[in-house]
């Protein structure tokens, strides 16, 4: 049987009814009903015969193939979570948990819990205990050590009492593609070599300064070893990624001060190791080629202004489009401010990925805020090679980027903060205006097609004090979320009536209802408490439309003629 089991938080293998929307259900407190939550959900995707996970979160499929560049396919397994433990037996030596935010830390995750102030556990962190107790259970009296790793091993850092808590032996923290085979032998035996690992945890502070923490249950590879791995010791996927995920580079360098991507140093996959893994995903069915990269506009950028690679961008689609099986493409992350600076280049996209009214190209863009004084503090780069003031303020660079992504059939789904440093107010409510003034803006006749999730900025001392609460919100913090989930909630409607028709007939309305039901339900509740914290909802509602928006809309069409 199987030396090295893989299996992931099992939050992250599931359709969600192909909403877009749903994937970040988990996160929701678990006082959302089991019935719904589940049902929304959707059933996992499917085993193979074998037991075997047939398509399996992107991290998971790195992992398996890192493995596989020393031991045997039968050594080697990636488990559906229906049939875990049929794997675990007295031969295995490593289970491996791949986990996104175990402990319900995240951002986003947070931010549900201060806006509502709700007493329970998030649903990400109820199906990570469940599946935890499965293997606990399963591997007890084996000699099976339990390491999990991914994202999400960052909230151990914050608690690291919970893996004694949760009877795991190791949390690797770090990218392990080159050093896999090492770290699961030495695990194993409990014998780290200490030239290659360390024992601790790298702990990054509120100031991004790093410091590096012994403890006995964290392992990091050794900094003087090798950062991170190379590009061409990174090995390709060799079966199926969940929505046929493929990366494209690692790494952002953008430098945004609240963002630890910006650590990793920049990598590119050149097309060719990219076809390879798209061809995988093919081979199991999988149409869509989901790129990854935490910044899809930065791929093999020409310079320090991060103007965008038109050449290298075009060789890219036109390679993904080329493979025979690939019926679309999407990016998962992208800037604002290259739809706005470089309209043409979306053009050009557009027409290679077949970008249409029935062929959407969603996008994650981290917007943040609408105030120019915490966009150039906080995120400076983000707004290249445009700058706030020469070129609009960061609203208007914005605006222009959602007017030219939605021109072109390209749906963003935003991101913004509050709790930055140094916030005021006054920024706060520039956000609110910047969100009412996409939401009443139009390009061809169309409404603006975008969604915004609001999160909270924690600092990570007052996580660790877990001394957050409700309470803590001002009244301008929660005029964002209440702008944000108002839009989010018109959105929910629009998107409902077309999403839930991938459904079958019955799954149809259901989706549908729960969805546009549970939009407004949640505007409800946000409503209420900002109503209880004297937040001035008519004001939330028409700041900054009416002569605001019509400078924006003069300042765009100037733009356009010059």
């Amino acid at each position: 049987m199987a030396k090295y089991v893989l299996i992931s938080d099992t939050s992250l293998t599931a359709p969600f009814r192909n909403f877009p929307l749903l994937q970040f259900l988990p996160s929701a407190p678990n006082s959302v009903p089991p019935a719904i939550y589940y049902f929304l959900k959707g059933k996992p995707f499917p085993a193979l015969p074998n037991g075997e996970a047939k398509y399996a979160p992107y991290a998971v499929r790195k992992l398996e193939a890192a493995l596989l560049k020393r031991f045997r396919r039968e050594d080697v397994v990636v488990a559906h979570q229906d049939h875990l433990e049929k794997f675990i037996t007295d031969d295995t030596e490593v289970i491996g948990v791949s986990t996104m935010d175990p402990l319900g830390l995240g951002p986003l995750t947070m931010s549900y819990n201060v806006l509502l102030g709700l007493k329970g556990k998030p649903w990400v962190q109820v199906e990570w205990e469940k599946l935890i107790e499965r293997i606990n259970r399963a591997r007890k009296g084996k000699k099976a050590k339990l390491l999990v790793g991914g994202p999400g091993v960052w909230d151990f850092t914050v608690r690291p009492e919970e893996l004694e808590n949760e009877g795991i032996d190791y949390a690797f923290q770090g990218e392990a593609d080159d050093i896999a085979p090492d770290l699961f032998e030495q695990v194993a035996s409990g014998n780290f070599d200490s030239n290659e690992f360390f024992n601790g945890y790298l702990f990054i502070d509120d100031n991004f300064r790093r410091t590096f923490i012994p403890h006995s249950k964290f392992i990091v590879r050794r900094q003087i070893y090798r950062t991170a791995p190379p590009i061409e010791e990174i090995p390709e996927i060799v079966r199926p990624s969940i929505m046929g995920l493929t990366e494209v580079m690692r790494g952002c360098g953008i430098g945004c001060d609240f963002c630890e991507v910006t650590l990793r140093p920049l990598r590119y996959y050149p097309v060719e190791k990219i076809r390879k893994e798209i061809e995988v995903n093919v081979a199991g069915g999988i149409s869509n080629a989901w790129l990854h990269s935490d910044e899809i506009f930065g791929y093999k950028h020409l310079n320090a202004r991060f103007e965008p690679n038109e050449d290298a961008l075009v060789e890219l689609f036109q390679t993904v489009m080329s493979i025979p099986g690939v019926t679309r493409t999407n990016p998962t992350h992208a800037r604002i401010s290259i739809p706005a600076a470089y309209p043409e280049l979306i053009e050009k996209l557009s027409k290679i990925i077949k970008a249409g009214p029935d062929n959407w190209i969603g996008v994650q863009v981290g917007v943040e805020t609408g105030s120019d004084r915490l966009a150039m503090r906080h995120m400076p780069n983000k707004t290249l090679p445009l700058k706030i003031g020469p070129d609009g303020t960061w609203k208007e660079i914005v605006w222009q980027g959602t007017r030219n992504f939605n021109k072109y059939w390209w749906r963003p789904a935003f991101t913004v903060q509050v709790g930055q440093a140094e916030e005021t107010d006054e920024d706060n409510w520039d956000t609110v205006a910047l969100i009412n003034q996409l939401s009443n803006s139009y390009v061809d006749g169309r409404p603006f097609e975008f969604t915004v999730t609001p999160m909270q900025n924690v600092p990570m001392g007052l996580i660790k004090s877990r001394g957050f609460t409700n309470l803590q919100l001002t009244q301008s913090q929660l005029a964002v979320y209440y702008a944000s989930y108002r839009h989010l909630a018109k959105m929910a409607l629009r998107d409902a009536k077309t999403e839930s028709k991938r459904n079958n007939p019955i799954a149809r309305l259901g989706v549908f209802s729960v969805i546009t039901f549970g939009g407004l339900l949640v505007l409800k509740l946000i409503e209420r408490f900002a109503k209880k914290s004297h937040v001035d909802i008519d004001k939330a509602k028409r700041y900054g439309l009416a002569s605001e928006t019509q400078k924006i809309t003069e300042y765009a069409e100037l733009k356009q003629l010059i």
